[in-house]
């Protein structure tokens, strides 16, 4: 089974799904879109993009792909805790440091760490924590330093001159694994944490009240939201689509009726299946 990663490899997504799919073969891809792409095109059965930040928040990007590709669904849910690191190639000098290199959240993540002992050291953004570490491993002989996990400092020979800089303690990402497939995904080597359910609801207008009247199906029925988040459409100020978790098991005759329910009220409704959420380690 092939199953693409938000990569390169070393990446926190690699990580993820060395313990979502040991075994399987991993194919790491530049961006979350090529993730998608993958998968809609059915280069690879699965793939494991990150959701959502304890710190930095929802990956906007992977929502507005969860809107754009109605054909996948989510099979599964993890959540492993973050570590960040400050390493530099083991010639270098850490007394030195000309620039300090990671993905942008890495370096918010991290930011009064580095604020505190770094701050007049210029801070370059890059397109992940791995590329950063690579980059740096790369050269030698420039006293660069990157932000990134410990996997990566192993793949990179590079050394960590301070360990677990990140700025909260309770650092975790949330990661899906996104399918063509509703097949249920199981794991047991993994803890279960719980079950939700994933939906995409759209408005059919913005008018007052609409959003009430999409929370009422819910409310009434004693469902019980865990998340709902709005994402604009991008057709213009106003218009948003909503992603909502609904925790629990969705087999009765009243979850089926809230859909009913909904499309009654002309909200467009997509639902990205029930599935179960898993602990990972770091």
């Amino acid at each position: 089974m092939k199953i693409a990663f938000l990569g390169p490899e070393a990446s926190f997504t690699q990580l993820a799904a060395i313990q979502l799919f040991p075994g399987e073969e991993l194919v790491p891809q530049p961006n979350i879109l090529d993730c998608f792409e993958a998968v809609e095109k059915g280069e690879v059965e699965n793939a494991v993009v990150p959701l959502e930040n304890s710190i930095e928040g929802t990956v906007s990007m992977t929502l507005d792909y969860l809107y754009k590709t109605p054909g996948i669904q989510i099979l599964a849910e993890a959540i492993m805790p973050i570590a960040h690191h400050l390493m530099m190639h083991p010639g270098s000098d850490s007394s030195a440091i000309e620039k300090i290199y990671s993905h942008p959240q890495a370096l918010a993540q991290s930011f009064h760490f580095l604020d505190t002992h770094f701050k007049e050291i210029p801070k370059q953004d890059f397109s992940s924590t791995a590329a950063a570490a690579k980059y740096v491993s790369e050269n030698p002989d420039r006293n660069l330093a990157a932000v990134a996990n410990q996997f990566a400092a192993n793949l990179y020979g590079l050394k960590i001159i301070h360990h677990n800089i990140h700025d909260f303690e309770q650092n975790h990402t949330r990661f899906i694994i996104i399918s063509k497939s509703s097949e249920s995904y199981k794991n047991e080597n993994l803890k279960v944490l719980g079950e939700k359910s994933g939906l995409l609801v759209t408005l059919p207008e913005d008018h007052a009240g609409g959003l009430h009247q999409v929370l009422s199906v819910f409310a009434w029925r004693k469902m019980n939201l865990s998340k709902i988040e709005s994402r604009t459409l991008k057709t213009g100020l106003g218009n948003y689509f909503f992603f909502i978790n609904v925790v629990g098991k969705w087999e009765s005759a009243l979850h089926h009726n809230a859909l009913e329910e909904l499309q009654a009220l002309d909200a467009e409704t997509h639902f990205m299946g029930n599935y179960k959420e898993f602990e990972l380690k770091s």
